[in-house]
């Protein structure tokens, strides 16, 4: 039986980032002749990136993703492609939700947007649910399972099912690595490092070889759906906003980016994002061989995946603080984001170190 009690739901709209509700209603009623009720309109946690809402009529439970106000670059919060990502991958991986509408026409709500079915569960963040208590066994069997979906994603095959056609593809690392180095340059601010030895590093020691499949890109916990009445499974993957075409090992270097283990030291514990710490967690070396063993990939070395991960999450942070400091923003949580990218790239020298001891 689902136990309801730990799902994840909508609060209530942020200000600034209401819904014209009663347009909305209308153009709805004319997409979908079907539906019942009037419309209650409510909003997730979180909206650094796209805004994310639930819509609720009487015979229907969706979600409604646009992008923030005052975006400017189409490419950065592309709604469209993120819509047609996920209706081309739902027929072959069955934890994206079933998309049902997109428009392009602003005139609704003031942006493009899309609408997909509310996949029901438990959304694991900084911390599971309060009462919802695992045990060691059944958190490291959520762990496996969440990297099983990451292994499923990877293994589908592109060509088969008409998916190499949605993105570039061949050269990913190389404009990868190029790209994150140039945006580093192009944030940076007085108070953060230079680092050309951390992107020098990058560019010398890029593997000469990559294998291309559908990537996520932000594939952590906090964009999983678990199922309520056996949380070990998962139900769900979301966000797809970054997803292509890519290098799956970069892929798994970008989430262990994120992953923080009972054992790292204060100033990562402080910035944990998801429930990584727990007993029964894989290590960030656990992961790895994890991830490696279930591919047959043969990885002696992962550190070129790691320094990456690390540096573009520095390049991120970086990025949000230049707005800070630049006065485009004024959200104090992101005061002291140039400390973080201090911290991420002593994390890449320390693991560069590391490599040339070995």
């Amino acid at each position: 039986m689902t136990d309801q009690r730990f799902e994840d739901r909508g609060g209530d709209v942020r200000a600034g980032e209401e819904l014209p509700v009663t347009k909305l209603a209308d153009y709805l009623r004319e997409q979908f002749p079907q539906l019942e009720g009037d419309l209650k309109v409510t909003q997730f946690a979180g909206g650094a990136s796209n805004w994310t809402y639930r819509l609720q009529f009487a015979n229907a439970d969706w979600i409604l993703r646009r992008p923030p106000a005052g975006t400017k670059a189409a490419s950065a919060h592309d709604m469209g492609r993120e819509y047609r990502i996920q209706k081309a991958l739902q027929p072959v991986y069955p934890y994206v939700p079933k998309m049902l509408h997109f428009t392009d026409d602003e005139s609704i709500i003031g942006a493009e947007f899309y609408l997909m079915e509310r996949v029901a569960g438990i959304i694991p963040r900084k911390n599971l649910p309060r009462e919802l208590e695992l045990s060691e066994d059944q958190t490291r069997q959520l762990c496996k399972n969440a990297l099983d979906a990451l292994i499923e994603l990877h293994s589908i095959d592109i060509y088969e099912h008409g998916l190499d056609e949605l993105a570039k593809g061949e050269g990913y690392t190389e404009r990868q690595v190029l790209g994150w180095n140039k945006r580093y340059r192009q944030a940076k601010t007085w108070n953060v490092p230079k680092s050309t030895k951390i992107m020098q590093w990058l560019e010398q020691n890029r593997p000469a070889q990559e294998r291309l499949c559908m990537t996520h890109n932000d594939f952590r916990f906090d964009n999983l759906v678990l199922d309520s009445s056996e949380p070990t499974r998962i139900i769900g993957v979301l966000d797809w906003e970054l997803a292509t075409l890519g290098n799956p090992l970069m892929d798994l270097g970008n989430s262990l980016a994120y992953w923080i283990q009972a054992d790292d030291d204060r100033i990562a514990r402080s910035t944990r994002r998801q429930p990584t710490h727990l007993q029964g967690m894989l290590t960030r070396r656990e992961v790895i061989e994890y991830y490696c063993n279930r591919m047959d990939v043969d990885v002696a070395d992962f550190t070129f995946y790691e320094v990456f991960g690390l540096f573009r999450l520095s390049v991120i942070a970086q990025q949000i603080y230049y707005r800070y400091h630049h006065k485009q923003t004024r959200n104090p949580a992101f005061k002291h984001f140039w400390f973080l990218v201090h911290y991420l790239h002593w994390r890449c020298r320390r693991l560069i170190k590391q490599q040339r001891k070995a």
